[in-house]
């Protein structure tokens, strides 16, 4: 699995979520280099952890933005949220207790739902909010 990096092709043109994306990117990251390098499951805890309790904060700023803006696919981007949500607290779940788990397929799988959001939703909120000043 190749590592993520920020770039402008990943912009969705609202500076404060292409930060938090980037911060996401560095956690995912960070999470499989551990589990490549075989850390322990304290650490690999700790950074699961992080990137759950930094999605869960990451989402809540979009949808707040979203909802002061009256961005109109809010209702569907608030359920890719709760969708991606549940999948990283259930593949966390697994990497942490599941026996025999195939970590580098399910981190894999957790890298590509991120990335496929942001290319499928997240740039769609981009203009809008460009729109009505937000930059």
């Amino acid at each position: 699995m190749t590592l993520l990096t920020w770039n402008h092709a990943c912009s969705v043109r609202v500076r404060a979520m292409d930060d938090q994306h980037g911060i996401l990117m560095d956690t995912i990251n960070e999470l499989r280099l551990a589990m490549v390098r075989g850390s322990d499951k304290e650490l690999i805890g700790a950074l699961l952890k992080r990137l759950v309790e930094f999605s869960q904060m990451h989402f809540s700023s979009e949808e707040q933005l979203m909802e002061r803006s009256g961005f109109p696919g809010l209702a569907q981007h608030r359920a890719a949220h709760r969708d991606l949500l549940e999948q990283l607290r259930n593949g966390a779940h697994l990497l942490l207790h599941g026996d025999g788990v195939q970590t580098r397929p399910l981190l894999s799988s957790l890298r590509d739902e991120f990335i496929a959001h942001i290319e499928d939703f997240d740039r769609q909120y981009g203009p809008w909010m460009n729109a009505r000043g937000v930059s």
